[in-house]
């Protein structure tokens, strides 16, 4: 059961920039909704967000059900061992006893510390969010409690079929992962998951739709038995083996029909992403390393214009190869395979060899 809570695979990237907008849903004008103040939001929901720590992390959540069942990021408790703490508003302390279900795939996690009569959110429907529209995030930034920001929906943006994220200007700092993300109504739209790195107001967000659907799925576990399915097994990257690497040598005819502005993205791209990568990578991060070259491939696929489609077929081959690597390193280096290739080829093409 263990092996089956943690199977799928976790695709979310901090660096993927798809636009995936809708149109307006007339849903969304739900009649006689009482639009609250970021203060009002604050005041009606602060008493139900918690702080959780680990070994490792620390990080937010909220409670959905009033018998202690807590939502907050994966990330913040995977690998953080046995012992996982959630302090209320009220300063009590629990320790988790059960995970009830998850999500690598989304970075969601469901605790459950036995807790009764508590406060709750209201978890709304992410789906009839628009870009533009008011969203609140309250954290726990660094341990400051209760930190209220508020912005806009910046983007609806798809990453891949089963996962779409919100794209927010509210700030999210560390300690604020798992923290709700609340529309104008004081309903709970997604989790605050991600920053950019480098990115002014570029934050990301985990629709609160795939909360309910967990809610739908639990499948609970001893917090021992997650904690003994989730300790890290990698090392630093220093004490790493060498890599073996298979960078393929592209034929000229990879780039045909590329133009300029075309070439000069594909640089630009695989350059960002190796400058967010790498340094994960090298502090023994190899699952975010892997994320983040993955999530700005797929990107890269969609901007490519369909004149240039030599490269968008290298990188979804690669995506699709370093998928079935063993292990999040070997799937890193699968990826930056792909990156140094199209590189070189392009370097090529651009000086005329």
């Amino acid at each position: 059961m263990v092996k089956r809570f943690l199977a799928a695979a976790f695709a979310l990237s901090v660096a993927a920039t798809a636009v995936a907008c809708r149109p307006a849903a007339d849903a969304h004008k739900a009649e006689g909704a009482i639009k609250l103040t970021p203060a009002e939001i604050a005041a009606k929901n602060t008493p139900a967000i918690v702080s959780i720590k680990t070994a490792k992390a620390m990080g937010t959540g909220f409670i959905i059900h009033k018998s202690g069942l807590i939502a907050t990021n994966l990330h913040v408790v995977f690998g953080g061992g046995s012992e996982i703490l959630v302090t209320l508003s009220d300063k009590r302390e629990f320790p988790v006893v059960q995970v009830t279900s998850g999500s690598r795939k989304h970075d969601l996690v469901l605790l459950k510390i036995d807790a009764k009569n508590l406060p709750t959110i209201t978890l709304g429907d992410s789906d009839k969010m628009r870009p533009g529209d008011p969203v609140v995030a309250i954290g726990h930034p660094l341990g400051l409690e209760d930190t209220v920001s508020n912005g806009l929906v910046s983007a609806l943006r798809e990453v891949d079929e089963e996962l779409k994220v919100l794209q927010i200007s509210a700030p999210i700092a560390p300690g604020s992962s798992g923290g709700p993300i609340f529309n104008e109504r004081g309903e709970v739209i997604g989790v605050a998951t991600a920053i950019i790195n480098g990115g002014q107001n570029i934050n990301i967000g985990v629709p609160s739709n795939y909360v309910k659907a967990l809610m739908r799925q639990q499948d609970p576990i001893s917090v021992e038995a997650f904690a003994a399915a989730t300790t890290p097994q990698a090392t630093p990257a220093a004490q790493q083996p060498p890599p073996k690497r298979d960078v393929p040598k592209l034929p000229m005819s990879t780039v045909a029909g590329c133009n300029p502005a075309s070439l000069s993205l594909i640089l630009k791209s695989i350059g960002e992403a190796i400058d967010v990568g790498a340094p994960l990578y090298n502090q023994g991060n190899f699952a975010a390393c892997f994320h983040v070259y993955e999530g700005a491939a797929a990107d890269l696929e969609r901007k490519l214009p369909a004149a240039c489609k030599g490269p968008a077929k290298v990188l979804a081959d690669g995506r699709k190869k370093a998928a079935t690597a063993q292990g999040p390193s070997a799937q890193a280096w699968a990826m930056r395979d792909v990156f140094d290739a199209l590189v070189d080829v392009v370097d090529r093409k651009t000086s005329g060899q």
